[in-house]
């Protein structure tokens, strides 16, 4: 947008002084705004031209007082020219400042990171899970330790900032942090939502990111094939702890909810569907969507068998589950007792209700992602493009359409 920036000069004709002399002003108008400046001489109303802005005749005092007024005058397009050259938006702000000496506040970084991981806190449990603080404090650090790596400093004007800087981040976390591509493009993308905070305060003028790009790479997600869940339920465990450990990870397996739904789970959240059979309705931690899942047999055996657990009698819970970090852990075990050569976590659970349970068994994918409560298909899609038995059986049935279709043609040409 090109700046208008208009200067006129005037009597201010409320401010007369003893000797019935009035002060002559200088108006400033950028885009509209304006602000006035006193030049600090005074003279009576019949010397001064209204229409052409400046002392009447060619007297000395004329002479001095309206090359005083040109010079301001100068000074003003000299400011111009210098937020210009400097590269500075010539904005009311910007130019007033600039042309009274005054400096604009420097706005940094690091308190701009924290107050925004602040506000995060303070909504966990609303709008936000712990896991989202946690990431947001990472990428802090990670910022933190990018600029003392890069500049040698504990901190940067947000004004600093540019494609340049953001390439030299990235550099950063791929090469001295060793992160991989999914773990790098999500700690930018962590960084450029506080640079777009600042773009939509007004603290930044130009968006940094416009020329940056990147991709996430497609991760191929692990889940347990149909005889791996069958060996896992089949497994005689000597220790309860392992024996609780797997009752609930098969739980997930045939519920699809990941750790923070199920430890959430009361008896609440199970009520009659729409068929008249037991369903959980639960809204998921992560995005709050709602998650309708009607129970399957295997796991309303779980419930079943938990329903009497003192954790679940006392804490109102659905199942006696244990932290994520110790879940995991025993899962370890599990897998090794059980010949499972894949790292089991909790979380392949959710993979393994996405893929073995329902997609494999013809679930449709719509359906698949609304019990999954993911906002997106795309997200869901992720999943039926790692099955390779659903490919084969889909083209089983093609075969099977062209050997019918060439028997028929080979009986009406005989």
């Amino acid at each position: 947008m090109t700046t208008k920036i208009t200067v006129l000069y005037y009597l201010r004709k409320s401010k007369v002084n003893a000797h019935g002399q009035m002060p002559i002003y200088q108006r400033i108008t950028i885009n509209g705004k304006r602000f006035d400046v006193s030049s600090g001489h005074f003279i009576e109303e019949d010397k001064w031209s209204s229409e052409a802005g400046k002392m009447k005749g060619n007297s000395e005092e004329a002479r001095m007082i309206n090359g005083q007024l040109e010079m301001m005058r100068a000074i003003v397009y000299e400011t111009e020219k210098k937020l210009f050259m400097n590269e500075v938006p010539i904005t009311f702000e910007s130019f007033k400042n600039e042309y009274q000496g005054k400096k604009e506040r420097e706005r940094m970084l690091i308190p701009i990171f924290e107050e925004h991981n602040r506000k995060i806190k303070e909504l966990l449990g609303h709008d936000y899970a712990p896991g989202t603080l946690e990431r947001y404090k990472t990428s802090l650090k990670h910022t933190k330790d990018f600029i003392y790596w890069k500049y040698n400093i504990t901190d940067i004007n947000i004004e600093k900032i540019d494609h340049a800087f953001i390439m030299e981040y990235e550099f950063y976390l791929r090469s001295v942090r060793k992160c991989a591509n999914n773990s790098a493009v999500k700690y930018i993308k962590n960084f450029h939502k506080i640079i777009n905070q600042c773009i939509a305060n007004g603290w930044l003028q130009k968006d940094p990111f416009v020329n940056y790009k990147s991709k996430m790479k497609e991760v191929v997600r692990e889940f347990l094939t149909e005889k791996e869940v069958e060996d896992i339920i089949n497994k005689e465990f000597v220790s309860e702890r392992l024996e609780l450990v797997r009752d609930i990870f098969i739980f997930s397996c045939f519920t699809g909810l990941a750790y923070i739904d199920v430890q959430q789970l009361t008896t609440d959240n199970v009520a009659l569907g729409i068929d008249g059979d037991k369903w959980i309705f639960k809204n998921r931690q992560k995005t709050d969507t709602a998650s309708k899942i009607p129970l399957l047999p295997m796991a309303q055996q779980i419930i079943t068998k938990y329903q009497n657990h003192p954790v679940c009698k006392n804490e109102n819970r659905l199942l006696p589950i244990l932290t994520n970090q110790k879940m995991n852990a025993y899962l370890k075990e599990i897998a090794d007792v059980c010949g499972i050569n894949k790292p089991l976590t909790f979380h392949i659970a959710r993979h393994t209700f996405a893929t073995t349970v329902t997609l494999s068994n013809g679930v449709p994918l719509e359906t698949v992602s609304k019990m999954l409560g993911h906002t997106n298909l795309k997200t869901t899609q992720h999943y039926a493009k790692i099955l390779d038995k659903k490919i084969s059986e889909d083209m089983m049935i093609l075969k099977s359409k062209f050997n019918q279709r060439n028997q028929t043609n080979e009986k009406r040409s005989s």
